[in-house]
């Protein structure tokens, strides 16, 4: 890099660069000559893909200071040439190569353009055009060797990494050379100053080039793992749904569709006998058939069970659940219990169908005369029993293979999101009894 020269007025020393920036746009940006040329939106385009989309407005910045800076030392070193040399034979030379590199370096704008349509052949042919006509320039007046950091720089963010070292060594031992032509070869500044500055400055950007890569990799590895949390997300959310659907299947349409069956198959066989019956069974086929078209359409859009949402309050749906599972085979009890408490409609809806699901298993397993439903609110927690007189079972065989159906593992599955507890108690021939509880937050 170019040095001071006691004998030659247009030398001057070029320090090395006070920073850099992130060539993704990331790190901070300085306002040395050599601190990036960076890509734009609409306008630069960068060879080795740096820059992202969200810092295009900060490349941009940069790209202009870079050219600006180069600008600037070109002018500057022409002007000082021509107040030394203005009368030597190689001044028009000079001013000629002068106006010539300020104008091949316009073309980076065309390059870039042709870079980003997959040109960068025609960007390596400017950038040796560049070079070669600074090279002559430096020959001619030294003091052009202060744009060899903007070319170092260029030639780093254009050319593959190990061509772009080659070039930079041309480079420093032009400058070297150049300078010991005036100076000789005693002042140890020209010999090693020129090689420091080409090395930092070249170690500078190796160095926020491989930051720069390893944040792209990061970020990479970041939108991978968002994608498939996102993906997770939308399996789990669908499963739920499904699950959500299955229960709700499960404990209206399905036992609706059961009794609906029985109460057919009742009417079917006396339908002879006596009329008057065989249509009363039909007739309250038809009324569970309308619930369930109720309960269907409000599950869909995962609306509270229509039993809640005509009388308000989990109490008065039990006790209304309750008259309506009454008939001439199963009288079916509501006893209420403890001081009231308001529940989560989440709650009172999976407490609902809790019960819906276990008087359909009292009818159609239990061979019950009677059952009871029992609501208890024991300040941190809601407990609902369901008990009958029926038949009984052992509940060993509940853990000792798998479950039959889905109505207990459905019960369970409801009262796991709110870390609520299923406990059966029964025993042949002495009934059964489900108790549910959910704690309460205090």
């Amino acid at each position: 890099m170019p040095q001071p020269n006691p004998t030659d007025g247009d030398s001057r020393r070029l320090s090395a660069p006070s920073g850099t920036a992130d060539s993704r746009g990331v790190g901070p940006a300085t306002d040395s000559a050599d601190s990036g040329r960076a890509d734009l939106d609409v306008g630069r385009a960068d060879p080795h893909g740096f820059g992202g989309g969200a810092e295009h407005a900060e490349s941009r910045r940069l790209g202009l200071v870079m050219d600006a800076a180069f600008y600037a030392l070109l002018a500057a070193s022409l002007a000082r040439f021509l107040i030394r040399h203005y009368d030597t034979p190689r001044t028009p030379w000079v001013i000629a190569l002068s106006i010539l590199l300020a104008a091949l370096y316009a073309l980076d704008v065309l390059s870039d353009r042709a870079a980003r349509s997959g040109g960068r052949p025609w960007r390596t042919v400017w950038l040796a055009a560049v070079v070669a006509v600074w090279a002559v320039l430096v020959v001619l007046g030294p003091s052009f060797a202060w744009c060899a950091v903007p070319l170092l720089y260029l030639a780093l963010r254009i050319l593959p990494l190990r061509v772009a070292l080659i070039l930079a060594a041309l480079l420093t031992g032009l400058v070297v050379v150049t300078q010991v032509r005036l100076v000789g070869w005693l002042d140890p500044n020209v010999l090693l100053a020129p090689p420091a500055v080409a090395v930092v400055a070249t170690a500078v950007f190796v160095f926020m080039q491989r930051q720069t890569d390893r944040q792209a990799a990061l970020i990479d590895d970041l939108m991978c793992t968002r994608r498939d949390l996102a993906s997770t997300e939308r399996r789990e959310g669908m499963l739920a749904e499904r699950q959500r659907l299955s229960m709700e299947i499960h404990d209206t349409l399905a036992q609706g569709l059961s009794s609906q069956r029985m109460l057919l198959q009742a009417a079917e066989l006396v339908w002879a006998e006596d009329p008057g019956r065989a249509r009363e069974h039909v007739h309250t086929a038809a009324g569970i058939a309308d619930r369930n078209l109720a309960e269907a359409r409000r599950f869909v859009h995962d609306l509270a069970p229509a039993e809640l949402a005509e009388n308000g309050s989990l109490s008065a749906a039990l006790r209304t659940l309750a008259a309506r599972e009454s008939d001439g085979a199963l009288t079916v009890c509501f006893q209420f219990d403890g001081a009231p408490t308001d529940l989560p409609a989440r709650v009172e809806s999976t407490l609902l169908r809790i019960a819906q699901g276990a008087l359909a298993n009292v009818r159609e397993h239990a061979d019950a005369t009677s059952a009871t439903i029992t609501l208890t609110y024991l300040g941190d927690q809601v407990a609902l029993d369901i008990a009958d007189d029926g038949c009984g079972f052992d509940p060993r065989r509940l853990t000792s293979g798998p479950e039959r159906g889905h109505g207990l593992p459905a019960m369970r599955a409801r009262l796991r999101q709110f870390a609520g507890v299923l406990a059966i108690e029964s025993a042949p021939g002495e009934g059964t009894v489900l108790s549910a509880s959910i704690p309460l937050a205090q």
